[in-house]
């Protein structure tokens, strides 16, 4: 299974939960370095990043989210809110979506918090 399928299982999976896609694959960021966000969404008013990884086990797929992917996630989450201050009254939290083989996804709610410091901080 591709990223893109995970995505697309992720989007789906959170939908039937109630949630409402605001962005898929923010890449915008990526170019100037800032970063990159597989899904946003929102639902009672909680914007949720939300980082998606597949992996052969639920495990190892919690695993794939380092610290640099989350760093990134953070700045970019940043851009975006500053971006569309509309937002700005929502909860902000960074969730993940993982996603393995005969499993169904598992949805990590708050999988970490946007106080990392960044790198050299």
């Amino acid at each position: 299974m591709s990223g893109l399928w995970a995505e697309r299982i992720a989007c789906l999976w959170l939908i039937v939960a109630g949630w409402q896609v605001v962005a898929r694959r923010l890449a915008g960021f990526k170019r100037s370095g800032i970063g990159e966000v597989d899904l946003i969404v929102k639902r009672r008013g909680v914007l949720a990043f939300v980082e998606v990884k597949y992996r052969p086990s639920l495990a190892a797929a919690a695993a794939a989210v380092s610290l640099n992917q989350r760093r990134r996630i953070v700045r970019a989450a940043r851009a975006f809110l500053s971006a569309h201050p509309d937002y700005g009254a929502y909860t902000v939290r960074f969730d993940a979506v993982l996603i393995a083989p005969w499993t169904w996804p598992r949805h990590v709610v708050n999988a970490w918090n946007g106080a990392e410091p960044d790198k050299g901080a």
